[in-house]
């Protein structure tokens, strides 16, 4: 089983890649500057590259989560998770079900559900998830599909969920303090961070301000 409560801890500053923010610059460079500035999640999300490529990044990153003691998540391709034996999967609302995820992964690994919605939320506690991605809480350019949440929902699902939580969606070291006041155990961040050209200390920035 996963240990929820270590679990909170591990999502306050909770990176997720993009190698399209990253305009070119060395991938494993810049995630790394992270883990090492202080990330204490790491996900790796690539919506643009083959299943080949994604393995790789996979096998590459795993050593170097280990390496910073850092735990890591695979966004949606839950073969690839266990082929690199990371730390769990995050399935989205149009991804495989949550059930069929935690059966495939078994109860040792972790698993988080992204939420928009308190049914989506009660839904994804009953199937055996072990945290939620609660957002888009802003407009966001990486998602460009992906509809708001208001802050009246994410008080709801706080209040009628009790499963940790991570708010996503176009959150930057502008617009973080109006998310402070729900408590949540930590922020998943993309373009915020990825797209600084000093990463390390963009991340130790944010870890001032969370």
């Amino acid at each position: 089983m996963v240990d929820r409560q270590g679990l909170k801890k591990d999502l306050k500053m909770y990176l997720i890649t993009d190698s399209n923010i990253l305009e070119g610059r060395d991938f494993y460079k810049c995630i790394e500057d992270g883990l090492r500035a202080g990330t204490t999640m790491l996900q790796l999300r690539e919506k643009d590259i083959d299943g080949g490529e994604f393995l790789e990044k996979a096998l590459k990153l795993r050593e170097l989560t280990r390496k910073y003691g850092v735990k890591f998540i695979i966004n949606d391709r839950i073969d690839i998770a266990l082929l690199c034996d990371a730390d769990g999967v995050h399935v989205g609302q149009s991804d495989i079900d949550a059930k069929s995820a935690r059966k495939l992964i078994g109860e040792d690994k972790i698993l988080g559900v992204s939420a928009r919605t308190l049914e989506e939320a009660q839904k994804a506690k009953e199937d055996g998830a072990d945290y939620l991605g609660i957002g888009t809480m802003f407009s966001t350019s990486t998602k460009l599909d992906a509809k708001s949440v208001s802050f009246e929902t994410l008080e709801e699902i706080k209040q009628k969920v009790d499963l940790p939580f991570v708010l996503i969606g176009g959150i930057n070291l502008d617009n973080v303090g109006k998310l402070k006041p729900f408590n949540p155990d930590g922020y998943a961040i993309i373009s915020a961070i990825l797209k600084e050209q000093d990463i390390y200390a963009e991340v130790k920035k944010w870890l001032e301000v969370i």
